[in-house]
């Protein structure tokens, strides 16, 4: 059975050039002249992909998208907005409402057909990532709308290149960006009154950082540096926290990742407790050789006894042990990590 893509547009022209297009690369398509249309039509027969216009009489496409987000049969199609306006509010608006993609009118057939096949090839990956059992399904349908959120959030926007050491924020400055790393990896960490650093977590290739702050609306507690060169995205405060307060699904996938943040903290808090100082330094490069897809790493001493929660020279002494009994190899910064099995089951 061929793809099947329903077209909600009120101007003629406009929507059978599109269906002429769309049939001619083999497409089943189905068309309606205003939003209201557009639902009766979704809902009665559903589609692969909706392409919508936002301007239209009877019912706009947000409000199209806005209904069909919130029916369980028709929630998780993928949703292109067809627009002639490109002003920033439109896209904000329809980011936050849920949709897949944009198309400006006028736009190039090829754009359009190849913005529609990766959208489609995007959302059939997910639903052959999970099994067909009624649990997996429901799994798929809560993961496609949360991840459909954290990429449309990441389109689009500044980048910069950090160098190692670089400070990309310090404790006591107000939060103005909620962070992506693109590639390399950072480090936040906290200073007591000694004077001594603390590292408190390691954030790599994939991974959000800065969001804490910006939830409580208040100054960072601790500070954040480079460890590898790295490239970050940058977001905007009022683009992440509108997409927060307004998709339940993006919410509910961010609580995860706090989630994993405050167990990460609890275990790190036991682990400085109880464990002993062999256990500790093992966690650490475990840490670091994570964080970096790789068991070579080139690394400060400093940074793994900050890591470890020990002195400097006692993780000197302990590396030089590790090394000793084959654990590891050291040379000069670089330090590979010979036996995983044995470093993860270090005892307490």
């Amino acid at each position: 059975m061929s793809t099947k893509i329903l077209v909600i547009e009120d101007n003629i022209d406009v929507r059978e050039n599109i269906e002429e297009l769309l049939q001619l690369s083999g497409y089943n398509v189905a068309t309606a002249e205003n939003g209201k249309v557009g639902i009766a039509k979704a809902l009665e027969d559903i589609p692969d992909l909706i392409l919508c216009d936002i301007m239209m009489p009877e019912m706009d496409g947000y409000g199209v998208l806005r209904i069909l987000s919130n029916n369980v049969s028709t929630m998780n199609i993928p949703f292109i907005f067809l627009t002639a306006k490109a002003e920033k509010d439109d896209f904000r608006k329809g980011m936050g409402l849920g949709a897949d993609d944009y198309i400006v009118k006028p736009f190039d057939d090829v754009d359009l057909l190849n913005t529609i096949e990766m959208r489609l090839k995007k959302n059939e990956r997910m639903r052959t990532a999970f099994s067909e059992t009624s649990q997996g399904l429901q799994r798929f349908f809560d993961e496609a709308k949360g991840q459909k959120e954290f990429e449309k959030l990441l389109e689009n926007r500044e980048t910069r290149k950090y160098h190692k050491k670089d400070i990309i924020f310090e404790a006591g400055q107000y939060p103005k960006w909620l962070y992506f790393v693109v590639d390399g990896s950072v480090k936040s960490y906290q200073i007591n009154d000694f004077g001594k650093e603390y590292t408190t977590n390691i954030y790599s290739k994939g991974e959000f950082f800065g969001y804490v702050p910006l939830l409580k609306n208040e100054r960072y507690h601790a500070s954040v540096s480079v460890i590898d060169d790295c490239e970050l995205k940058l977001i905007p405060i009022e683009d992440f926290t509108l997409l927060l307060y307004n998709n339940k699904e993006f919410a509910a996938k961010f609580i995860k990742i706090l989630a994993s943040l405050s167990e990460e903290t609890e275990k790190q808090l036991l682990e400085l407790a109880y464990s002993s100082v062999r256990k500790r330094v093992a966690n650490a490069l475990l840490k670091f050789s994570d964080s970096k897809n790789s068991t070579t790493m080139s690394i400060l001493r400093d940074d793994i006894a900050n890591l470890a929660g020990t002195a400097k020279e006692t993780t000197i002494r302990t590396l030089s042990d590790f090394k000793s009994e084959g654990l590891i190899s050291i040379d000069d910064n670089k330090i590979e990590l010979v036996n995983i099995e044995k470093l993860r089951n270090m005892p307490q």
